[in-house]
């Protein structure tokens, strides 16, 4: 079977006996691993419960690198980690009082992320930059969609608005720039490596 995900097809290149099944939880691992580490890179604002972190960049590379279903899992892994009280989420939080609390809306929204932005790189649009932007742009709005409303049941909408959607914008929007830039180079390395 072709892989059509970067993480599984760079596995398989430099790590063919390996089992698939243990490729794909090791992949699945490592994603989860990759988010929870920098989910720790946290700047709070004391206008919002909502934290800068380097969570978002994180979720846009795992779905785009591992693909909807592996993305997805990867992320599911994350979740259960943080609800079973491992301090992977941001600041070190853990515990199923994270997901119910303001921020729970945008974890949530990170697997439903993951998912879209690895269903749309699997069509090839996370190999150049041009195809990569809209794919990593679709995968924030997702983010935002999940965790803005749900920051309202808490704050109310419009300050919800105000405090959890645009104050983040720009820095979301370097990080799908710089997620945009990374996988079509990591593209263009796997073919360097095949000649």
């Amino acid at each position: 079977m072709l892989e059509t995900s970067l993480a599984p097809q760079l596995m398989t290149r430099f790590f063919p006996r390996i089992d698939r099944r243990v490729r794909h939880l090791a992949l699945v691992l490592g994603g989860s691993l990759l988010v929870a580490g920098l989910a720790q890179v946290r700047i709070p604002l004391p206008f919002t419960p909502v934290p800068i972190t380097g969570q978002t960049f994180a979720v846009l590379l795992v779905g785009a690198a591992l693909g909807s279903r592996l993305g997805a899992l990867s992320l599911g892994l994350y979740l259960l980690e943080g609800v079973a009280g491992l301090p992977v989420f941001a600041g070190g939080a853990g515990g199923a009082a994270a997901m119910l609390g303001p921020t729970g809306g945008y974890l949530a929204g990170f697997l439903a992320a993951a998912y879209l932005v690895g269903l749309l790189a699997e069509r090839g649009g996370d190999r150049r930059l041009r195809t990569a932007l809209p794919i990593f742009l679709a995968g924030e709005a997702i983010i935002y969609l999940f965790g803005v409303p749900w920051l309202g049941f808490f704050i109310g909408f419009q300050r919800a608005v105000a405090a959890g959607l645009y104050p983040f914008l720009i820095g979301d929007a370097v990080k799908l720039v710089a997620a945009a830039l990374a996988l079509p180079a990591a593209w263009n390395l796997t073919r360097h490596l095949r000649h």
